[in-house]
């Protein structure tokens, strides 16, 4: 089914589809998607219909046919490489990572969408003295596009109680769109008032299988931990490796690629029953997703599932996003690549 806007969108390094599910709500045509991870590729095509490129963008060509001109394109290309949560190592990075940014100007430059979107980690906007966002800018700057700019905290910026700061850049052919754009199309925060409480997301029990006394090493001091800070049946903790972290306002801490595992980075709830791990279908919500109508197959591992979970972005900050990229567009801009009028 088309998007009310007849914009045409493609998306790099598309993981689960948090970008892609942003830009469909917001009433864009979702064309095409690529995505190395076999896993996540099982969990998109569940649920998305257009085509999916499975397989790694340094051996995909802008011949590709499988791969059509769009109007914009999309990218959450890996963070490892500039997380304050890695190594940092920027372009430096031995796996590459942090140079796969530029294999999508070979698209770009081929392609010439109306528009571009991206997303990173905060620190991508500070990494190396701020010299790898310069360098960006510069490759970007240098295929004709003026680029706006600016870190939104999901909890701030949507009604989802998610502390997740994140790096987001726009891209527009015109120096007045992107003007426009800065002055209109960024999201507004949602007041306090409107977001979610505890109660939307967290349910009184669970499976088995995700109370965090399966892990006694970690369960008694994380305990401890809960009982000397008052325990709060409506608060979000954080183990992290050696010591657990109550979060403030009733709002959860940054869901992490690595939160699957017993002992890091593993977000808790203490419910009526016990202390334990967020469930997939509970850290969907705190990304904006809908557990009900967005699911996992089956052969999907628990593990992979939280995985593909915390490198996903906030879908209703890109969904904003994407409305306001729709706000400075002119009825021109709006005829689709092949030339027709939406």
């Amino acid at each position: 089914m088309a998007g009310k806007s007849g914009l045409k969108v493609g998306s790099f390094f598309a993981g689960l589809g948090g970008i892609c599910l942003g830009f469909k709500n917001a009433g864009f045509d979702l064309v095409w998607s690529n995505e190395i991870d076999a896993a996540a590729c099982k969990t998109y095509r569940a649920n998305f219909d257009h085509v999916l490129v499975e397989g790694d963008i340094c051996a995909l060509s802008p011949d590709d046919k499988r791969l059509k001109k769009v109007d914009i394109i999309t990218g959450g290309f890996p963070c490892q490489a500039f997380s304050i949560a890695g190594y940092r190592k920027g372009f430096e990075d031995e796996r590459g990572r942090g140079k796969l940014f530029f294999e999508m100007l070979r698209f770009i430059k081929a392609y010439k969408p109306k528009v571009l979107f991206f997303e990173n980690v905060r620190n991508l906007q500070s990494h190396n003295n701020g010299e790898t966002y310069k360098a960006i800018e510069k490759a970007l700057t240098n295929l004709g596009y003026h680029v706006c700019s600016k870190v939104l905290d999901t909890c701030e910026y949507s009604r989802v109680p998610q502390h997740r700061e994140r790096f987001y850049m726009v891209c527009f052919k015109s120096k007045r769109r992107a003007k426009l754009f800065d002055e209109i199309g960024w999201p507004k925060k949602v007041p306090a008032s409107r977001r979610y409480k505890y109660w939307d997301i967290v349910n009184e029990t669970a499976d088995e299988i995700h109370y965090f006394n399966r892990y006694p090493h970690y369960y008694k001091p994380a305990m401890e931990t809960i009982e000397a800070t008052g325990n709060d049946c409506e608060a979000f903790y954080q183990w992290r490796r050696v010591y657990c972290r109550k979060n403030k306002n009733g709002v959860c801490p940054t869901l992490t690629a690595n939160m699957g595992g017993g002992g890091h980075n593993v977000p808790l709830v203490m419910d009526k029953k016990d202390l334990r791990r967020l469930t997939p279908e509970e850290c969907l919500k705190l990304q904006g997703f809908d557990p009900d109508t967005f699911k996992f197959p089956d052969d999907v591992s628990l593990g992979n599932r939280y995985k593909q979970i915390g490198n996903a972005v906030s879908v209703p900050v890109v969904e904003e996003i994407a409305k306001g990229i729709l706000k400075v567009l002119s009825p021109q801009d709006k005829k689709t690549t092949d030339g027709q009028a939406s």
